[in-house]
C-alpha cells in the first residue's frame, strides 16, 4: 500500500478521534513532512484540509438528518467553540449549519468522501545509488512555493540566470536546485542556486543556505525537467516506504547534468533525497 494510501486509512478510522500531522505520520512510519509533501502531491491537498474537509462534510451530513445539538458536533469535528465551527462549516460550504439543519439535505454541497489515492501510471525509477556528501553551501533565489507551482519555480530560473555570473567562487559551472524549508501544507522554499565554496562575494540580496553533511540516494531524471514532480512523487510516496527508508528532514537537492539544455528542458538531472 501507498504511503498516501496508508494515510487516508488512518484519517478514516481514526476521524472521531485526535488527529495531528505528526500523528498520523507517525502512525505511517514517516516524518511530518515526507507525510505533507507526499500527500499533497499524489491527493492535491494538504492533509489537514483533507482531515477537515471529512469531519465537515460528516457534520453536514449529520445536521442535514435533523442532529440537534450543534456544540457537541462542533467538539466531534475537533473545533473548541460553535463560532469556530460555525466559522469553517460557512468557509467550507458557503451556509450555515443552521441552515443545512433546515434545509435537511446536503443537496447543492461539494462534500469530501472517502477517498483512495489514484493509480496513476508511475515513471520508470532506476534504483538509486548511495552518496555520503559532505557540507553544502548554496546560494541564489528562493520563493516560498509548492510542485504544483510550475511557473513559480520557472519563473524562478529564469530570473537567476542573469545572476548566476555574479556569484564567485563557485564549485560547479552548473546552478543547482534545492527544495527545503517544508511545512506542514506540503510547501516549501525553493532555491534556484549556485553551489560555493563559501559566502564570500555572494551579492546581499541573495538568499545563502548552508546544508550539512548528509547521506542522499541519489535518482536519475532522464525525462523533460517539466515532469519532475511525478518522480518526487514516486520516491516518496512509493520507494521510500517500500525500501524502509525515510526522508530526512533536510533539503533535497536538484543536480543538473552537463547535458542539461536550459533551451529545450531536456538532457537529465539527478535528484538528492536526503535519508533518515
Amino acid at each position: 500500500m501507498s504511503l498516501t494510501n496508508r494515510a487516508l486509512w488512518t484519517i478514516d478510522r481514526n476521524l472521531g478521534r485526535e488527529l495531528t500531522l505528526a500523528g498520523i505520520a507517525e502512525a505511517c512510519g514517516v516524518s511530518r513532512h515526507h507525510l505533507a509533501h507526499t500527500f499533497r502531491e499524489v491527493a492535491g491537498r494538504p492533509v489537514m484540509d483533507y482531515v477537515r474537509g471529512r469531519r465537515l462534510s460528516d457534520a453536514a451530513a449529520a445536521l442535514a438528518g435533523g442532529a440537534g445539538d450543534i456544540l457537541g458536533l462542533a467538539l466531534e469535528s475537533g473545533y473548541a467553540s460553535h463560532e469556530a465551527f460555525s466559522r469553517a462549516f460557512r468557509a467550507q460550504f458557503g451556509a450555515t449549519p443552521e441552515a443545512i439543519r433546515r434545509r435537511g439535505s446536503t443537496e447543492g454541497l461539494v462534500l469530501a468522501e472517502p477517498m483512495i489515492a489514484p493509480s496513476r501510471t508511475a515513471p520508470a525509477l532506476p534504483p538509486p545509488r548511495l552518496e555520503a556528501a559532505g557540507e553544502i553551501l548554496a546560494a541564489g533565489l528562493s520563493q516560498r512555493c509548492a510542485f504544483e507551482d510550475w511557473p513559480t519555480i520557472t519563473g524562478l530560473w529564469r530570473r537567476f540566470g542573469p545572476r548566476f555570473g555574479e556569484i564567485e567562487n563557485r564549485v560547479q559551472p552548473i546552478p543547482i536546485g534545492v527544495v527545503a524549508d517544508p511545512d506542514d501544507e506540503g510547501r516549501f522554499v525553493y532555491l534556484a542556486a549556485a553551489e560555493v565554496r563559501d559566502f564570500f562575494g555572494v551579492p546581499n540580496d541573495l538568499s545563502r543556505l548552508r546544508i550539512p553533511p548528509r547521506d542522499y540516494a541519489v535518482f536519475a531524471h532522464d525525462d523533460h525537467v517539466s515532469t519532475i514532480r511525478q518522480t518526487y512523487g514516486v520516491i516518496w510516496n512509493d520507494w521510500l516506504p517500500d525500501n524502509g527508508k525515510t526522508l530526512a528532514e533536510a533539503p533535497s537537492i536538484e543536480r543538473h547534468r552537463p547535458t542539461f539544455d536550459i533551451l529545450t528542458g531536456m538532457g537529465g538531472l539527478e535528484i538528492w533525497i536526503p535519508l533518515g
